[in-house]
Formats: C-alpha cells, structure tokens, sequence
C-alpha cells in the first residue's frame, strides 16, 4: 500500500524542549523532523502535532511549529494520543496516519497501536523517530512494525506523496529537499 495525499495525514508526537535534549540524536532527529515538516508544509498535508504534559516538559520546539504553521497542536497526559482522545476530527476521518516523534517505544508506540486498533493505515517514518537509547528505538520500531505499522523513511513518505515527477511540486521540492546532504 502506498500513502494517498488525499487520504493521509502528519502527526508529530512530543517533540518538547525538555524532551527534545535526553534522545539519542536530538540534533538530527530534530533536523530530520523539520525537514518532514517543511515538506509536507509544501506539500500541503495536514498536520497535527501533540505535546505531552506541555506544562513541565515544555511546548514543541519553536522551529517545528515555524516549519508547519498551520499545524494543529494539542496537549495530551496519557502516552498515547488515542487514549487521551486528543486527535481532531480532522485526522481521524482520514484512512491513513503518517506517524514521527518520540519517544518511539513509549508515546510513538502506543499512539500506532492505538490508532492501528481504529483501523487506520499507519506509516511510522523510522529516521524521524527517536528514543533515549537506540535499543529501546529499536525494539519500539519492530513492536510497531509486528502489530502492522508500515516503517518508511522521509524521502519514500514524501515521493508516495507527490506520487509521480508529473506533480505540480516536483521540480521544487527536488531542488529545494532532495540535492545534497540531508539532514
């Protein structure tokens, strides 16, 4: 199965200040977050971020939410974004759910399993995952992967996206993500 632009959508999962700094690569797995964010902005996919206890763990980092400014942000206690029944009509509407945060065995875990349960098409983006050690990284992706979430990388979720080189935003995000070193 291939993720349908009209049928998916982007959730960022808690992505924090406090959070952000105790991962096992912050500086790229924020590098790498912001550049699916950019992307997708481009590409005009909805997007929703959730925050984890935003009131002691902080709010999503400043240069995700200028990456995709028309992201909805919701705050949530309990791990999982379908348990704290957080996520915006918006969202769930949708066949499909492109997933990435952290951490990836703990909050990323158990929102796909719960979204997994409702049935939705889940596409968890491995290299814009991260947890506090690469073993628990590890383990949460092929959890994720055995309950039967699809793990994909940035450039397969944004070329299914644009589907063909015929798309109207190709020959700008080539130029723009695609030449060079990536984050």
């Amino acid at each position: 199965m291939l993720i349908d632009p009209t049928q998916a959508t982007l959730l960022v999962i808690d992505v924090q200040e406090k959070l952000i700094a105790v991962v096992s690569d912050s500086a790229g797995t924020l590098a790498r977050i912001r550049w699916l964010l950019a992307v997708t902005t481009e590409l005009e996919l909805p997007t929703v971020i959730s925050e984890q206890y935003p009131k002691g763990l902080g709010h999503t980092v400043g240069s995700l939410l200028e990456a995709a400014p028309a992201a909805e942000v919701v705050e949530k206690l309990c791990f999982s974004c379908v348990v704290a029944n957080c996520l915006p009509a918006s969202l769930l509407v949708r066949e499909q759910v492109i997933v990435c945060g952290m951490e990836t065995h703990v909050c990323v875990l158990q929102t796909v399993l719960g979204l997994l349960g409702l049935d939705k098409q889940v596409f968890v983006v491995e290299d814009a995952c991260d947890s506090r050690s690469v073993l628990n990284k590890t383990a949460g992706l092929q959890r994720m992967r055995d309950a039967g979430a699809k793990v994909v990388t940035r450039e397969m979720v944004v070329f299914e996206l644009m589907g063909s080189s015929s798309h109207a935003k190709f020959r700008h995000i080539s130029k723009t993500f695609l030449v060079g070193e990536q984050p």
